[in-house]
């Protein structure tokens, strides 16, 4: 359905045409997001999720994920940057896919709620205190100036469905499937997900 719409936003149409063929290719694309996060949070469930280990550049990994997520960050005219420390290993093994699906995930989120400002990605490495190890212990943070989130709501963003606020669900769209996935995908990766936010304020994840 994508594919064809796309044929016909790159015909010859008017100004009315196109509208109507550019609102149904932004309802074909949040559909078929609905569709790929009820298949994953039900692979997930059944533990039928597997993550496909081997070698990656997780530099360009990150990369990657921010600069798919530029052009929303535009549309809104609000500053995206990424910003990745020396330290962090440019080569690592892992799942380079759910990483990336991570990210865009809590970056795009990040945008969706955030109408003014920024949203910054800051990659760290954190202390594994061996020396001798062999694992990177990575910390993503997620940092908008959006609308922030309530205190009394923290414990319940992570659950299946969850939402913040039904208006501003309303305005800014979600299924509250998508932290949960997260959450999921961040546990089997061995790591874990917080958050640290205020109304009005902005959010870290």
């Amino acid at each position: 359905v994508i594919g064809m719409i796309d044929l016909l936003c790159s015909s010859k149409l008017d100004d009315r045409q196109e509208r109507f063929a550019h609102v149904a290719k932004s309802s074909a694309t949040a559909l078929l997001g609905l569709i790929n996060d009820i298949l994953d949070f039900s692979k997930i469930e059944a533990g039928r999720m597997e993550l496909c280990i081997e070698d990656m550049e997780l530099w360009s990994t990150i990369e990657d994920a921010v600069e798919l997520m530029s052009h929303k960050a535009s549309e809104k005219g609000l500053e995206l940057t990424c910003n990745i420390h020396k330290d962090v290993p440019a080569m690592v093994r892992g799942d380079g896919d759910r990483l990336r699906q991570i990210l865009i995930n809590l970056v795009g989120n990040a945008i969706k709620f955030t109408d003014k400002g920024n949203v910054t990605l800051n990659v760290t490495l954190c202390e594994t205190g061996d020396d001798q190890s062999s694992s990177a212990n990575v910390r993503f943070e997620i940092i908008d100036t959006g609308v922030g989130i309530p205190g009394d709501c923290m414990n319940s963003l992570f659950r299946l469905f969850s939402q913040v606020d039904s208006s501003i669900t309303r305005k800014h769209g979600g299924t509250g499937l998508g932290l949960a996935i997260v959450k999921r995908l961040s546990e089997m990766m061995g790591g874990q997900i917080g958050v640290q936010s205020q109304p009005g304020k902005g959010s870290t994840f």
